[in-house]
């Protein structure tokens, strides 16, 4: 007797149900499948030429390997890898002609989005308790291997990636500017608390790489000497022509050490904050719009100007107040001497800052990381993974005549203001 019997699978309480992923997920499916031949199908092109004895093409395809899940944004998608086949069985082994996949590796479970996305989550303030949880609601029920200890089971991939990153050749690399900052995360059950320093660097072409990090004691002198004489010993040997920081006297000394012919600029947002430190609350958005005056000016003649119009105004009552200014001024006005596409990014170490806002708000949420150990790991694959989508520099087309040796005033190269005066 013939069984017509269709089973339905019902909606199970705690699933979702989305019709639009459930597209999303089988279009990703078939682009995934056809990108996996077209890949096969130009690797054999490559060896086309390649003939047997016989007349037989070398190198043919053979087949698909079993199916298996990937795990991606959208949730598990099923694929199939494609196999190739070297037919030249006299060759030596080492000289048979292997296909890996750069699309799907041999191994993968995971995209690599989503090694990134674990990280985040855990930085976000998702403790690892709840990873599956919110797994779940992001991959579908179905995800496997993405349970709370694959954290654990990362840690050693991540130490892999900082130790490597660590070691890599700095000899063909060159750095415009730098902006560096210490920042303290107190890990969980450790008695002080850790400073990350980091140094991030504007390469010739205008984008900001990662350039420097490690677990440093307080923002020392000497913490900040090991990370520069490190980076220097890997092949950093053209001087930074701009360093951006805050009032950190332990960075300037060891910078001057490493590099003494870098200008300093200090950073704005840190002395805003310190100078309104020595103001009443409610005289602060009115010292605020009198500091924007001055770092925002068009000219560095405009900005002295603006400090003395602030010094007359506050120094009588609020000396210390206009010291904190006035002691740094020409640090302060340094960014006058460079293209004024760069001031947006010369007058602040926000880079650093807002990468690390998601850092302390993690610390925050679960009073502190769980070990010194785990908080360098995670922030550093945090950071790598925020540096893909840091903006270029303004004014790309700058940054050769800098590097030549043109010399700028108010954000003018003297060539352009010596050609404008003539005409």
């Amino acid at each position: 007797m013939k069984d017509d019997t269709t089973i339905t699978p019902l909606h199970q309480p705690g699933s979702i149900v989305d019709p639009l992923t459930e597209i999303a997920r089988e279009g990703a499916r078939q682009m995934l499948a056809a990108a996996l031949r077209a890949e096969a199908t130009s690797f054999v092109a490559q060896f086309a030429d390649e003939r047997l004895p016989d007349g037989r093409q070398r190198v043919v395809r053979h087949g698909t390997g079993p199916e298996r899940l990937i795990q991606t944004g959208i949730g598990p998608i099923p694929v199939q890898r494609q196999k190739l086949r070297d037919r030249a069985t006299e060759v030596p082994a080492e000289s048979r002609i292997r296909f890996t996949s750069n699309i799907l590796p041999r191994w993968a479970r995971r995209s690599r989005s989503l090694d990134a996305l674990l990280p985040v989550l855990y930085l976000r303030g998702v403790s690892t308790g709840d990873f599956q949880e919110a797994l779940t609601a992001l991959l579908g029920a179905d995800a496997p291997n993405l349970s709370a200890g694959v954290i654990s089971r990362l840690t050693a991939g991540w130490q892999e990636d900082y130790d490597r990153w660590q070691r890599r050749d700095l000899s063909a690399r060159r750095y415009v500017h730098i902006w560096a900052d210490g920042v303290y995360l107190q890990a969980r059950m450790e008695p002080q608390a850790e400073c990350m320093l980091v140094i991030i660097g504007a390469t010739p072409e205008g984008r900001k790489e990662l350039l420097g990090f490690q677990v440093g004691v307080r923002e020392s002198a000497q913490s900040w000497r090991e990370l520069l004489v490190d980076l220097k010993a890997r092949g950093l040997a053209v001087p930074p022509e701009l360093a951006v920081g805050d009032g950190a006297l332990g960075f300037w000394k060891a910078m001057d050490e490493a590099f003494p012919g870098t200008r300093h600029q200090r950073c704005w947002f840190h002395k805003v904050s310190n100078i309104l430190n020595h103001f009443p609350k409610s005289m602060q958005p009115a010292v605020t719009v009198d500091l924007r005056e001055i770092s925002h000016a068009e000219t560095r003649a405009g900005a002295r100007k603006a400090i003395e119009t602030f010094e007359g105004k506050y120094a009588a009552k609020y000396d210390r107040g206009v010291t904190c200014l006035t002691k740094d001024s020409e640090a302060l006005l340094a960014f006058y001497d460079f293209p004024a596409e760069h001031w947006d990014h010369l007058r602040t170490s926000n880079p650093i800052e807002s990468v690390f806002a998601t850092v302390r708000h993690r610390t925050v949420r679960t009073k502190g990381a769980l070990s010194q150990k785990t908080a360098k790991l995670m922030v550093f694959t945090l950071i790598r993974a925020a540096s893909k989508t840091w903006r270029k520099l303004n004014g790309t087309n700058q940054l050769p005549r800098l590097i030549e040796g043109v010399r700028f005033t108010d954000g003018v190269a003297q060539s352009d203001a010596d050609q404008s005066r003539a005409a």
